[in-house]
């Protein structure tokens, strides 16, 4: 339960660095070009708001709701988003680099034209995720629920693939290297053996 209300605030190109918010309820807020290293959120809510061309550095949105809400062209680097919740956004361009986004819950989310690299998605809710054509490089999918997500044809390379189960997952044409081949066919219950 949120302790503020927050409604119709225009934050457009505010510098947000070191700033903290606990327990508050943002409803239509503009973050567009927003930037912010340090910054904390924890506990809040965001309704229907724009992170458009924002860039988050080591910035954290602990255990927050996301709803409805616009990341075109948005950046996070470094950013943890451990246990928040995304419902109906868009990421259309959205990138991010590196940080912890554990147990994050996506479920649905159109992800095809997102960029995930290095991040740490352990145990995160992807199921039914669309992210054919993605990238999602370095990525450590483990423990992460996956049934029913779109991998097709995106680029999976150096991410912990063991919690796929290519029979529940459409990764078909997708890049994967050598180790993860291996531990697809794994997966699917092959005997791999040495000639």
């Amino acid at each position: 339960m949120t302790d503020t209300m927050r409604s119709s605030e225009d934050w457009y190109a505010r510098d947000l660095s070191g700033e903290e918010f606990t327990d508050v309820t943002f409803s239509d807020l503009d973050l567009t070009e927003a930037t912010a290293t340090g910054a904390s959120f924890d506990h809040c809510t965001f309704k229907r708001a724009s992170f458009n061309v924002a860039a988050f550095t080591d910035s954290s949105f602990a255990n927050c709701t996301f709803a409805h809400c616009n990341f075109f062209d948005a950046a996070f680097t470094g950013c943890r988003m451990v246990g928040s919740i995304f419902q109906k956004c868009s990421f259309n361009i959205t990138r991010i680099d590196g940080g912890n986004w554990s147990m994050v819950a996506l479920p649905g989310a159109e992800l095809s034209k997102a960029v995930f690299n290095s991040v740490r998605m352990s145990e995160a809710d992807l199921r039914g995720v669309k992210c054919s054509g993605g990238t999602f490089r370095d990525v450590d999918l483990g423990g992460a629920w996956l049934d029913g997500a779109d991998f097709s044809g995106a680029d999976l390379r150096g991410s912990n693939l063991v919690s796929l189960d290519p029979q529940e997952t459409n990764v078909k044409k997708a890049v994967v290297d050598m180790q993860q081949a291996i531990v697809l066919a794994g997966n699917l219950g092959l005997d791999i053996r040495p000639d």
